[in-house]
């Protein structure tokens, strides 16, 4: 039989994902290349593997002979002499193979070891550091070095890595992208989510949510220490800001030293320098943001107000060139919102960078529209290509610079062009949709976003579609004399769901070749493009003369299906996020007393006239004690379709009743 250790050994072997690289680079240094290096180190911010990686290095090691020695810099002594002692095998023993985890704990050993220790090891030996800090550039840029140090820079797990982890933990299908969505790639808090799962996870979509322990451990791990308020504050905005320059620390935090605080922040492992500024790692994002929420849902709330207002602010005084990014920002900041949630997406996994269009490209943006739309459109393509070349642009993926899109975005002057109806049907849809509700005046133009073909992920939300928007935006807000805005859809049924609350659903549905498309409008002349982004902002927030709930509307319904599907098991629904809201917050019990505030929503919910059934099926599934779904349904002696329809229907009642108490209070 193996022993304990074998066993620990063989269970992280068997759970242990990606790392290919690193793993095969120490793989080959084991086994003696002479081009392999001595010291590998590790780093990365907390929570993103480290400690993982040098565990299965170590269990790499151990079956080839090698004698293997791990230390742990917390524990290390701030005498070198003691250091020295305590690995001294390394400098006595071939072969001996030294891990030392939490280096940036003993960060201050580094100088001794590249000048005085490591120097003196014994001959095949190697080295193992892991932190978060990176080396010293003296020693990386060292040519003696050179070929003996090799820094591993440990990146996020990919969304196929991610979700390979939250399979082989058993997350339900239907709870993976909310918990992806928090924890993104990094693999602490991908785990922590997993392992942190109830007895019984949610029956219905979407009603995880990271509870107070989670968040807890987190910002312990991935974030640690903050020196001061003021530092705390500029985290705060670091992590609602989709990028945080020292200008807008600046105009955030006008009484702080921005500078200061911004060169603090670029020092922490897990910020990511961009040309836009600086860019948290996803899960200290949104474990910063949840904990702030949770923690001072008012300052919260003030911190977004401050940015919306900067990013209103540029949309109208900053350079032509800056412009686009702005209404990109501005839009992250309420992707939480219903109407921005349906349109935008901020995938980091496909990278894209758009350029105006040159002519060696027109052959594969031929090629593209002809693959995705028809040789009928690639002509229409064409046409424009040559009409108005520069309203088109190509979409290049960061990692490769291989073409994966393109777009155009038309600039039009009344009165229209014949030439321009006659070889384009949508062109002429959009000119009869003006003359036909309030028609252009010589000197206004409409902009049109004619084209945009990403094959591989072919009109549905993407990158490539959000910059596209951003763009077509920007132009919108600093054009002079723009009418109207168009946006084309091939699958009008679904875009008209989409843009519904943005934009206006013509009704054309112009044939271009085998297919037809969607128009869909708005009249800057009566909504001009500022109250139209705001817009998106009121439709985020809560109605002003309601209490601010802590919570958005779409994460307040979450937390209430949390709740319930944490019924049955008191410690799970003790951590549940609607003990965070303000429904909770003035109640003396908080978790008795919410359990019965809910139990009277729920029987309130038979006074709405469709409500009997539905306050049944809640029942049945909640509290009766049936032990599935379908045993609830032979309870009421229903089919299980019918079951299923009206316990929808009674859970968007029951969040409906809640939401309520939650702006406006509990009755008395």
């Amino acid at each position: 039989m193996a022993s304990p250790g074998q066993r620990l050994s063989d269970a992280r072997t068997r759970s242990f994902i990606g790392r290919d690289a690193e793993l095969d680079s120490f793989t080959r240094a084991l086994a003696g290349e002479t081009a392999a290096p001595f010291v590998f180190y590790l780093v990365g911010p907390g929570g993103i593997g480290k400690s993982t990686l040098v565990r299965r290095l170590a269990d790499q090691a151990r079956p080839t002979g090698r004698p293997v020695l791990e230390l742990d810099g917390r524990f290390a002594s701030r005498d070198p002499a003691e250091f020295e002692r305590a690995a001294a095998r390394l400098l006595d023993v071939p072969g001996t193979v030294l891990f030392v985890d939490s280096f940036e704990h003993c960060q201050w050993l580094e100088s001794w070891l590249w000048q005085h220790f490591l120097p003196r090891a014994a001959e095949g030996t190697l080295v193992v550091l892991a932190g978060r800090l990176a080396p010293q550039p003296q020693w990386a840029a060292d040519p003696a070095w050179s070929g003996l140090l090799r820094v591993l820079e440990l990146q996020p797990f990919t969304e196929h890595q991610a979700r390979s982890l939250l399979t082989t933990a058993q997350v339900p299908p239907q709870l993976r992208e909310r918990v992806l969505g928090f924890a993104g790639g990094n693999p602490l808090a991908l785990t922590l989510a997993a392992a942190g799962q109830p007895t019984n996870w949610g029956r219905e979509e979407g009603t995880w949510a990271p509870s107070a322990d989670v968040l807890h451990t987190l910002l312990a791990r991935l974030v640690g220490e903050v020196p001061t308020a003021a530092h705390r504050r500029a985290l705060e905005v670091a992590a609602q800001a989709y990028s945080t320059s020292e200008e807008l620390l600046s105009s955030i935090l006008p009484d702080e030293d921005a500078h200061l605080l911004f060169g603090w922040l670029r020092n922490l492992p897990f910020m990511e320098s961009t040309h836009r500024g600086l860019h948290p790692h996803d899960a200290a994002r949104e474990t910063l943001a949840a904990d702030l929420r949770w923690r001072a849902p008012n300052a919260f709330a003030e911190i977004r107000r401050r940015l919306a207002e900067e990013y209103l602010l540029r949309l109208r005084e900053a350079p032509e060139e800056q412009v686009w990014t702005v209404t990109d920002e501005l839009f992250y900041l309420f992707r939480e919102g219903e109407i921005v949630a349906r349109l935008r997406t901020w995938s980091r996994e496909e990278e894209v960078h758009d350029r105006p269009l040159r002519s060696e490209d027109l052959d594969t943006v031929l090629q593209m529209a002809e693959r995705t739309e028809g040789p009928e459109s690639a002509e229409v393509v064409r046409y424009w290509a040559h009409r108005q070349p520069q309203a088109f642009s190509v979409y290049r993926l960061v990692s490769t610079g291989r073409i994966v899109a393109f777009t155009a975005r038309l600039a039009l002057h009344a009165p229209p062009d014949p030439d321009d109806l006659a070889a384009d049907p949508v062109v002429a849809a959009a000119w009869a949709y003006t003359e036909a509700t309030a028609p252009v005046s010589p000197g206004e133009h409409i902009g049109v976003s004619r084209f945009t073909v990403y094959p591989e992920r072919y009109q549905v939300p993407s990158r490539v579609i959000d910059l596209s928007s951003s763009r077509a935006q920007a132009e919108s807000a600093r054009a002079r004399a723009r009418a109207y805005g168009f946006a084309v859809w091939r699958d009008a049924e679904t875009w008209a769901a989409r843009v519904r609350g943005s934009l206006t659903d013509t009704g054309a549905r112009p044939r271009v070749g085998a297919h037809t498309y969607g128009l869909f409008a708005v009249d800057w002349r009566q909504v001009p493009v500022e109250t139209w982004l705001r817009h998106f902002i009121a439709a985020t927030d809560v109605p002003a003369q309601a209490k601010p709930s802590a919570l958005s509307r779409a994460a307040f319904d979450r937390a209430v299906r949390e709740a319930l599907a944490h019924w049955r098991s008191p410690a799970a629904f003790a951590s549940c996020a609607l003990l965070r809201t303000r429904l909770a917050a003035d109640l003396a019990d908080p978790v008795e007393e919410l359990r019965a505030l809910i139990r009277r929503a729920v029987d309130d919910v038979a006074q709405d006239s469709r409500g009997a059934r539905a306050r049944d099926a809640l029942t049945a599934a909640h509290f009766s004690g049936a032990p599935t779904q379908e045993a609830a349904a032979r309870r009421l002696g229903l089919p299980y379709g019918t079951y299923r329809r009206h316990l929808r229907q009674g859970l968007d009642l029951l969040c409906e009743l809640l939401w309520e108490q939650e702006l406006h209070g509990v009755p008395r």
